[in-house]
Formats: structure tokens, sequence, C-alpha cells
């Protein structure tokens, strides 16, 4: 809602066509009841508003994430929209750093939820909010009287989000003032590096690709270099060639796996992808029958 509000007042100088969504993920007996009240304040302030219900609603972060980012795309291609606009907070980005961090990410999860990304050709994610805490946006809404529809299921204990809300951030609130705003800033300062890093990342694999091939990387010269480097290669060749990114723990077990010791050997990732190696080379494979997804 304060996200609304500001793109609205900013609307007269740049002339945005502001088409709003929401989608009602069904997790709760009042979540149909809301999307109606939200549908009509919106047509008393003249906004137009889509709505999507996912009818087959799946009880997991991950999975709702999923559909709603499904949605908002199929949306706004549909409109012929070049942006998509969401009102991810400063709070947000600190919980979502937290929570990697914990899970043993790499560095580029640890510079999650960056303020723009590219959701396809032509197509850009912003967060244009990330300057701010909850509790601004919430102090926005309460100075310019919006109403607000509050979940509550961001109470809800089984959702690991939710307890580092609760649980977590307001120790760390506690003993150092300002936590969540300087974690959020750490997480730009690695998005920031992270694209730095990425580009010399991508200029430093070519001479490993074995003859020129994108699928193929030379074993003996990635070993050859620091634990650092190799993960950080690995890293990269994997995500570019197969869109997968692997956590930290996956990264070192694999590396140890191809140690200079080590023979030949393979390994299965997600999907339909295969690695396998000799003692020179490492291959990537589509595996026999595996079902690609379009």
């Amino acid at each position: 809602m304060a996200l609304v509000a500001l793109l609205r007042d900013l609307q007269r100088l740049h002339h945005w066509d502001l088409q709003l969504w929401h989608g009602d993920h069904q997790w709760r007996p009042e979540s149909s009841q809301q999307a109606s009240e939200l549908e009509a304040w919106a047509q008393s302030q003249g906004l137009a508003l889509s709505i999507d219900r996912w009818a087959a609603p799946i009880h997991r972060e991950a999975a709702a994430r999923d559909w709603r980012y499904s949605c908002l795309i199929e949306r706004a291609r549909a409109l012929q929209a070049s942006h998509v606009v969401t009102a991810h907070t400063a709070s947000d980005r600190a919980e979502t750093l937290l929570l990697h961090l914990a899970r043993g990410s790499h560095r580029r999860g640890l510079a999650s939820l960056r303020g723009q990304r590219e959701l396809g050709e032509g197509l850009h994610l912003v967060r244009p909010l990330l300057i701010f805490s909850r509790q601004d946006t919430a102090q926005i809404c309460e100075d310019l009287q919006l109403p607000i529809w509050l979940d509550p299921s961001n109470q809800d204990p089984q959702f690991s989000r939710n307890r580092v809300r609760a649980e977590v951030l307001p120790v760390l609130e506690a003993l150092h003032p300002g936590a969540s705003r300087r974690i959020n800033a750490l997480a730009e300062r690695l998005a920031a590096e992270d694209s730095t890093r990425a580009e010399l990342l991508q200029l430093a694999l070519e001479p490993l690709r074995g003859n020129g091939n994108p699928h193929q990387l030379q074993r003996r010269r990635l070993m050859a270099l620091s634990a650092a480097n190799q993960r950080d290669l690995l890293h990269t060749w994997l995500t570019a060639s197969t869109g997968l990114e692997l956590g930290a723990v996956q990264l070192d077990t694999l590396l140890a796996r191809l140690a200079p010791a080590q023979g030949p050997g393979q390994t299965d990732l997600a999907g339909p992808w295969r690695l396998h190696w000799d003692r020179t080379t490492l291959h990537l494979e589509i595996q026999p029958n595996a079902e690609i997804n379009p």
C-alpha cells in the first residue's frame, strides 16, 4: 500500500501507467474477502487492479514465490509492461540474508533481493523501497491514512522467515540498534561487488573451457588454482551452463571429489544435468530420457 501511494504521487511527473496486481494464495479462509475489499478500494481510487487466485495452493514459501512471479510475468507480458515493481523493504532483505547465511549460501545468495534484475527479455523487476524498513512503510500508511490488510500467516512459526522476523532480528536490534539497516546495506554492497566479480569471473573462465565448448572445463587447470578461485569459477561455470545454484556445502563436496588425487567420477545435478569428469576435463551433459522444461 505504501508503494502504491508513492508511485501514484510520482505518476504525474513520470506519466507511468500503473496496473496493480494482487495474488490470492487461498491459504486462509479470509483471503478472498480481503482480496474483494482491496478490489473495492482500488475501484474507489480509480486504480486498475487484477487479481489471480491460486487454483492448487501449496503451503510452502518457495512454491508461493514461484507462483507469484509466474503470474506477474504473465500479467506484465499481457500488458506489454516494461517493469514489475515490488515493495520489498530493507527488513525483507535483512531477513533473506540471515536465512541464506544460515543455509550456507554462496556469496551470490547473500546478495539476493537486489534493487533490480531481469525477469525476461525486455522486462525488469525493480524494488524501490529497499531504502525503507518495514516500520517506515507502516508509518507511511498511517500518515496517509491508507487501509491495510494484515496477513495472519506472517505470525505462523512454521515458516522460517517468520521466526527470523519475530525471534532473531529483535534480539539483534536490541544488541545493536539499527542492525536491520546495516544488514541491508551489507547485502547492497555484496550485490555491487558480485556484479564486478561476475564480469571478472567470466573472463577468467575463458582459458579453462575445453576447446571453447561451454559444457567442458579443464579440470587440471581449475584445480591448480587456490581453493577460493576453484569454488568461484566452478560455481560460475555451472550456473552459466545449467542455471543451477549450488550451495556452499555442495560446492565443497564436489571440489573434494575433483582433487588431483581423485580419479574419474560423476554426479547427478538437479534437473536433467549430469556432471562427469576424467583426469583432465569436466563434462556437463543432459541425462538420457530427461525431461527439460521449456
